[in-house]
């Protein structure tokens, strides 16, 4: 604030801060009381259509006012603003009944719409009625009820243009504009069209921003009177964004996105804002279930304890602990994964304990603990807004990682050059300056391409290498010492290309990467994670906002599971379990007996069942049948085993082959803390009570434990919360109070400052490390490319979330309603199939049928699907081929022959 610089309200000075408008300078200084807004919304750009806001400005006290838009009119030293002269309250009263003609008259006065924006703003300025007759003929138009959560009745439509600006600054669709010219002026969708048939993607931005309901979502109806107002965090993917959750009798009605969160302000994605009706859904389970002679029997949570507690102890008296496993979740907060890993460890006694991170996000946290010394993003998402090149590989964050993904694609409508590698063309790589549309696989080759011409072009950055880093020389000779003909082949990719957009890259003052499932999900996938970092740090782009390397996690707390020690290696912290000084703290802590050896990964625990050396398993919030490769494999093993105890909302794949299901609650109905992609912890609060006969997952495990004779306190998020700020060294200066609404990111100090941006100075392990890496091709390929000439390769779709337990149960299976398989038009003609045919797609663990959809997105001889629906079961054709050091499987690269399946295209919607 500069206190030397001041301006003058009615006559009354007061400091002014750089870059502010009169809005903004008469807001802070005064409230909010003084200025009424119509078109003006927080964190949109000023815009100036209704002039509600206008005030009366002069240069010197007693001097000439002339009338100006508070909105965008920057305020500077000396001025004097009046904000309530008459002038401009005849002025405001006269633009309000003038937007009124634009506007049914009833919604003034008629209850139903107390809440419309444009009625307080009418109140406010002193409107009762309005003196002018309707300027346009409109107020009949008809509503458009295409979508399932979008409507809009533009016969309330004032043009303030609020839809438009949202759709076009916060989402980035261009959906909205507006068509004609004077009283014919109205807003349009794409070609006029409506919600369904245009390219709307959902986000609900528009209906956030509109002021009279011309445009609504289904759920925020303006004229409900909701009891409270909840904020919580979404539990989908790992953006983390906060939620303003409405309740009325107990029940969700709606919920917004807050205006003021600092990871998605005013923004969400379709799954976060409308797709919750699944947490009262009536699939859901409400009481234990017991499998007696095949068939599941209810039971009373008392039996269920004893009969799991009985199972448990026999088979640690007969066979050791070891032959109990666990995998937990990563939807559920850090405090309930923190529950589950103690409860392996220091009640069950075993390291068997692993999380859905072995199958997404392992490389990421190996790769960047070995370079950096620190397997977690180094940087904030809204450090965008100052870097200068994006790179994105192996990731689709508009689908995956929406609010993410828009933030991107916004700074590359602005020019912000961003580089996307993928194999297929995504919706960001039409955005992109360069695309390198690589060969599934290849990342390894296509990095090394990238650093050899980082290297010949003199881009590395030697002041860092040298004081910050070791091994360099010797990466070096690597690099120049390949065959550059033979990476340009092995990626597919024009070596010129490569060029460009490694020079791009190396000659940005700030360039920041961001990486997803398509650099992790494969047999090399630690060994890209690593080269991702030795691109940082050969550049320099480490240790300052808009640099680093940023991992996009791909469910809502995969991050804070890790964290948690939801690992057979590491403990709460990433402590090892194998060292003496840190396995003697974890005991002393625990006081308890701790296992000192690493346990299994949750591919080593298929193994062992399918070997006998697994009894037991306890798997919490994860459909395991569904979302791990080689499907039949998986069902194999878990059918073997004595003991299977699931812990889930509904009857997924999983859950049908438990010996125990155990109901539990759902993020609405839960407390505790999720950590986002950028190490933010953030409080989820219960919005709702649990549904009867299910309980939190936290208060199970607790349950569980004392059950088995462990003196765990009772169930309070807080209270363990308190628990692991005692034993994980970040989370030592956070408590439940500090959190606030919009959280900390980890490390926190005793002083409860946290740290967005890691490496500042010097790297966790002291000299971050360069790695040498050689491409080498997947087993896969070289065991059946033969036979089986296709590449399959997953992805994940904008509609559903993972295997689709939650979103199928929303009216987001109206958008989309099945998995289909991504084929080129060349492939698709040799094989004489046509989009909608019935295809079977064949590898060498099975086969399945899945509809065609003819695309240029994928390359030919590349195919690619979603696995969103059983219906499917993609993973029946996925390997259990994997990463040779985080044991994460490779899903993104799949053998696999097609033909034109002699069933025929059934409706799903057809039951």
């Amino acid at each position: 604030m500069h206190m030397n610089k001041l301006a003058y309200i009615n006559d009354h000075p007061h400091a002014i801060q750089e870059g502010e408008t009169i809005l903004q300078f008469v807001k802070r200084s005064q409230g909010d009381k003084l200025i009424p807004t119509l078109c003006d919304v927080s964190h949109l750009k000023p815009f100036g259509a209704c002039r509600v806001c206008s005030v009366d400005v002069a240069l010197k006290q007693d001097g000439p006012t002339k009338v100006v838009a508070s909105c965008h009119t920057p305020v500077a030293e000396g001025m004097h603003i009046y904000p309530s002269s008459e002038r401009i309250l005849k002025l405001r009263r006269n633009i309000i009944e003038l937007v009124l003609t634009d506007h049914p008259l009833d919604c003034l006065t008629c209850e139903v719409n107390n809440n419309c924006q444009l009625q307080e703003v009418a109140a406010r300025v002193g409107v009762r009625d309005a003196r002018y007759p309707a300027g346009k003929d409109h107020l009949n138009r008809t509503k458009d009820l295409s979508h399932p959560y979008m409507t809009s009745d533009l016969s309330k439509c004032i043009n303030c243009s609020r839809c438009v600006r949202a759709c076009d600054e916060v989402q980035g669709m261009f959906v909205l504009s507006m068509a004609g010219r004077g009283f014919e002026s109205r807003i349009i969708k794409g070609m006029d069209t409506s919600f369904i048939e245009s390219s709307c993607v959902s986000c609900g931005a528009c209906a956030q921003a509109c002021p009279t309901s011309a445009i609504s979502d289904v759920y925020e109806s303006k004229s409900i009177v909701v009891d409270k107002k909840i904020r919580t965090i979404c539990t989908y993917c790992g953006v983390g964004c906060n939620l303003d959750v409405s309740v009325k009798d107990g029940k969700v009605k709606s919920i917004q996105a807050p205006w003021d969160s600092k990871v998605n302000p005013g923004h969400m994605c379709l799954k976060g804002r409308f797709a919750f009706s699944f947490y009262n859904h009536p699939d859901r389970i409400r009481t234990p279930l017991i499998k007696k002679n095949g068939a599941f029997v209810e039971a009373t949570w008392d039996e269920a304890y004893d009969f799991i507690t009985s199972k448990l102890n026999e088979i640690i008296k007969e066979n050791g602990p070891d032959h109990i496993a666990g995998i937990s979740s990563s939807r559920c907060p850090n405090e309930e994964n923190y529950l589950m890993q103690k409860f392996m460890r220091a009640v069950i006694g075993t390291n068997n304990i692993d999380g859905c991170a072995r199958i997404c996000h392992s490389p990421t946290a190996l790769g960047m603990q070995r370079t950096f010394g620190t397997g977690a993003a180094t940087n904030s998402i809204e450090d965008i807004k100052c870097t200068n090149c994006m790179l994105v590989i192996g990731a689709n964050p508009t689908d995956a990682h929406p609010v993410t993904g828009a933030k991107i694609k916004q700074a590359a409508i602005k020019d912000t050059t961003l580089i996307v590698i993928d194999p297929r063309k995504t919706e960001l790589a039409r955005y992109a300056h360069y695309h390198l549309q690589l060969k599934p696989g290849t990342n390894v080759a296509m990095l090394n391409l990238f650093f050899y011409y980082i290297i010949k072009e003199n881009l590395v950055n030697i002041s860092f290498v040298e004081q910050r880093t070791e091994g360099f020389e010797e990466f070096k000779q690597h690099i120049l010492s390949l065959n550059i003909n033979e990476l340009e082949s092995i990626t597919g990719v024009d070596r010129d290309l490569v060029r460009e957009a490694a020079i791009a890259y190396g000659s940005a003052k700030n360039a920041m990467s961001f990486h997803g499932l398509g650099v992790t999900e494969h047999s090399q996938g630690t060994s890209t994670v690593m080269l991702i970092a030795n691109l940082a740090m050969i550049t320099g782009n480490i240790g300052r906002p808009g640099v680093g390397v940023n991992p996009l996690r791909g469910q809502n707390n995969v991050q804070g599971a890790a964290d948690m020690g939801c690992q057979p290696d590491q403990g709460a912290g990433y402590l090892d379990v194998t060292n003496d000084e840190m396995h003697a703290l974890y005991e002393n802590f625990y006081g308890a007996k701790l296992p000192k050896h690493i346990g299994y990964k949750i591919p080593q625990m298929y193994e062992s069942a399918l070997q006998d050396k697994l009894k037991a398993m306890w798997i919490i919030g994860e459909n395991v049948v569904q979302t791990d490769p080689n499907t039949q494999m998986v069902i194999k093993a878990l059918s073997k085993l004595d003991l299977l105890v699931v812990q889930e909302l509904f009857m997924t794949e999983t859950a049908k082959l438990a010996t125990v299901i155990l109901p539990c609650a759902s993020f609405l109905e839960k407390e505790g803390t999720f950590t986002n992609g950028e190490r933010r912890v953030q409080r989820v609060n219960r919005v709702v009570e649990h549904l009867p006969g299910t309980k939190p997952d936290g208060q199970v495990l607790t349950e569980i434990m004392q059950c088995m004779g462990y003196p765990q306190p009772d169930y309070s998020a807080q209270g363990v919360l308190n628990e692991i700020a005692q034993i994980v060294p970040f989370f030592k200066g956070i408590t439940w109070e500090n959190l606030g609404e919009n959280g900390l990111q980890w490390p926190v100090n005793d002083g409860g400052i946290d740290t967005p941006i890691l490496h500042k100075e010097t790297f966790k392990r002291g000299m971050g490390t360069f790695y040498k890496q050689t491409y080498k091709e997947s087993v896969e390929l070289q065991e059946h490319s033969k036979d089986y000439p296709f590449i399959v390769t997953t992805n994940r779709g904008l509609e559903h979330y993972n295997s689709g337990v939650m979103t199928r149960r929303t009216p987001n299976e109206q958008l989309i309603a099945e998995d289909v398989l991504l084929i080129h038009p060349d492939d698709a003609k040799e094989y004489l199939i046509n989009s909608g045919d019935m295809v079977c797609v064949e590898s060498p663990r099975g086969k399945v049928d899945i509809k065609a959809r003819i695309s240029t997105a994928v390359k030919k001889g590349i195919l690619s699907t979603t696995f969103h629906f059983p219906e499917v079961m993609i993973n029946n054709l996925t390997s259990d081929i994997c990463d040779s050091d985080a044991l994460c499987p490779e899903y993104k690269v799949v053998a696999a022959r097609i033909r034109k399946s002699r069933g025929k295209y059934r409706d799903p919607k057809l039951k």
